[in-house]
């Protein structure tokens, strides 16, 4: 892999051993030369809640819509 895809802590490597104490999802990786950074962490309740009501909504959708001539076309 190049080197700028590799991902890299934003600890330099003289902080080798405070980097160890901080929590996993306090760690930061950095991607494109320090343009995009990443780290682990959880997923908000309420994006989680739009998610579920996304998908009942395409299920309700797909049942009532999905299917037949289209609109129109009922000869």
């Amino acid at each position: 892999m190049s080197q700028q895809t590799q991902p890299h802590d934003d600890k330099t490597d003289s902080d080798a051993g405070e980097h160890d104490a901080t929590p996993p999802h306090e760690h930061v990786e950095t991607y494109g030369g320090g343009h995009i950074k990443a780290r682990h962490g959880r997923v908000n309740g309420w994006l989680l809640a739009v998610y579920a009501v996304l998908f009942v909504w395409s299920l309700y959708y797909g049942y009532v819509y999905w299917g037949g001539l289209g609109p129109g076309l009922d000869y």
